[in-house]
């Protein structure tokens, strides 16, 4: 057998391989795997966060968490529209087209399509009726077509005297009824609760999860005479999501669920209706025991709160919160002030403290869209005192505040459904002045703040000052967004209201950017006629 022997190297080759072995010898060795790059800075996340361990960090994992590893989360018409308006028609006050509302139903039909084991369901009574019962059921039955059997929980908020048509029973046979055979593959619990009468608490989240890995949350409730078959439908925002930060809201409705199972035979607290079997207080945990798994890159801080009567306050909080200073904020029926002088209270509703921080994270501008500011007092507190202070604040140091809120024309009476709690604009920049004077010290000084920095009006979403068929806009949204760069989304008011809420608080540019350009902008560039301060417009009445 002929053995080859390596040839000797030639002198050249002898020199070319030294000089290579020399230079190896000055590089630096390469790591055996790639570093991961840095993750982006999240330093309003990061004020969030730690606010929410000091007040409730026995709550976390239940009532509020952060993620990684999230994606906002399109339909398969339009990968990124996972920003869900109603009705979605700016600038047409006829709206006889509504793209936003159309999207937000398919969402919610492709969602529940695509549910293997649980959907979870949580909304202000009455239950979804209409174009969004059909969405429902419509999801459902595609379900089931797919050979899934499913666990359903449906759960409604009740206000007392006002929801006592709100019958759980009734809403489960007509869903059954809609379902068909497909009705026979799902077992299905159904609420409607009061956490405390004399608390003025129960549910008003806005909840869709499916199987713990996607989530559509926000302010729009499943009303079809509010948002689908009426000339003024209401202006509202959902957004959609998929990853471990939908694990997060199956757990905070477990937290709901087991209060509701637990006083499901107390006729006073809850009315419950099954399709057979017994109520599912901890679905979420029973059938998704490991959160999602990753499906994007986008940070998020879920945040929730437990109102009143769910339970009394977290042991584990070390969080003293300012005391009232404010006069006008209690309104003489007896009823303690737990925005701004309860401290269990705020122990177990850590989106108060939250949403806060995240407004205290600002640098540059604060945009505020929501019902309103201030509530119906009595029968709770006026305004959140540490919110205005806040707000103040940042008016005296330079940061761009914008608020819109709700046509005062929409003013109902107390638990009406309507959509305003004050009667006049003036009632919010009158207040932000007085604190601004109490900051300062100088009543001119804090006009001059307030006259060069904030912007506030009531919304309007066309040209015209009001629908075509003569009813003034009304806006539900609930959104809070700071620097261009972190928003939170969900069913939290800013005003006084303790009930059970939920949102999430996303912080990623191009998600602020989107909101922006879809919503605040358009929403600026019609309500600004109604301005009563705008800097831009030499405007300022307060």
């Amino acid at each position: 057998m002929l053995r080859h022997r390596p040839r000797p190297l030639t002198g050249l080759a002898r020199r070319a391989t030294a000089s290579a072995v020399a230079l190896v010898a000055l590089l630096p060795a390469a790591p055996a795997h790639a570093a991961a790059p840095p993750a982006p800075a999240t330093p309003h996340l990061d004020a969030v966060e730690q606010a929410l361990r000091e007040v409730s960090p026995g709550l976390e994992g239940e009532v509020w968490e952060r993620t990684a590893g999230n994606k906002l989360d399109g339909t398969t018409a339009d990968p990124s529209g996972w920003l869900l308006q109603t009705p979605g028609c700016w600038g047409d006050a006829t709206c006889a087209d509504r793209p936003g509302t159309r999207r937000l139903l398919a969402k919610t039909t492709e969602n529940i399509a695509r549910a293997r084991h649980t959907v979870d369901i949580s909304t202000l009574a009455p239950f979804p009726d209409g174009a969004f019962q059909d969405a429902v059921a419509e999801g459902l039955k595609a379900a089931v077509a797919s050979g899934n059997t499913l666990r359903v929980r449906v759960l409604a908020g009740a206000a007392p005297v006002y929801h006592l048509n709100v019958l759980p029973s009734k809403y489960r046979d007509d869903l059954k009824a809609r379902l068909g055979p497909a009705a026979d593959r799902i077992t299905l619990n159904v609420a409607s609760v009061t956490t405390s009468k004399t608390g003025i608490s129960w549910n008003h989240s806005k909840l869709l999860v499916v199987d713990g890995e996607t989530a559509v949350t926000g302010g729009v409730n499943g009303w079809n005479s509010d948002y689908a078959a009426t000339t003024h439908p209401v202006t509202d925002v959902d957004m959609a999501l998929r990853g471990p930060a939908a694990s997060s809201a199956g757990r905070y409705l477990d937290t709901l669920w087991t209060w509701t199972c637990r006083n499901k035979n107390n006729i006073a607290d809850v009315w419950f209706a099954s399709s057979g079997g017994d109520c599912m207080p901890t679905l979420q945990k029973d059938a998704h025991p490991r959160p999602a798994a990753p499906a994007g890159d986008v940070p998020v801080i879920a945040v929730g709160g437990l109102g009143v009567g769910v339970r009394d306050k977290d042991p584990a909080s070390a969080h003293h919160p300012q005391p009232a200073t404010a006069p006008d904020t209690r309104c003489g029926i007896g009823l303690p002030d737990r925005t701004n002088a309860d401290r269990d209270y705020a122990t177990v509703n850590p989106e108060e403290s939250a949403l806060r921080a995240l407004i205290g994270s600002a640098q540059r501008r604060v945009v505020i869209s929501q019902q309103d500011l201030n509530a119906t007092c009595p029968p709770v507190a006026r305004y959140d005192i540490r919110l205005y202070d806040l707000l103040a604040a940042k008016l005296a140091a330079g940061v761009k505040v914008r608020i819109v809120v709700s046509d005062p024309a929409n003013r109902g009476t107390v638990g009406s459904g309507g959509y305003s709690q004050i009667k006049s604009l003036a009632e919010i920049g009158d207040t932000l002045r007085d604190r601004l004077t109490r900051l300062t010290g100088d009543r001119d000084k804090a006009r001059a703040a307030l006259c060069s920095h904030l912007q506030l009006a009531t919304f309007r979403s066309s040209a015209s000052p009001r629908w075509a068929d003569g009813h003034p806009y009304a806006l539900h949204h609930k959104v809070v967004s700071v620097d261009d760069a972190a928003f939170y989304i969900g069913s939290k008011n800013l005003y006084p209201a303790w009930l059970q809420d939920f949102g999430y608080i996303v912080e990623d540019p191009r998600a602020a950017a989107q909101l922006d350009a879809e919503l605040l902008t358009p929403e600026w560039q019609y309500s600004r006629a109604a301005a009563t301060v705008d800097a831009g417009q030499g405007i300022c009445t307060a």
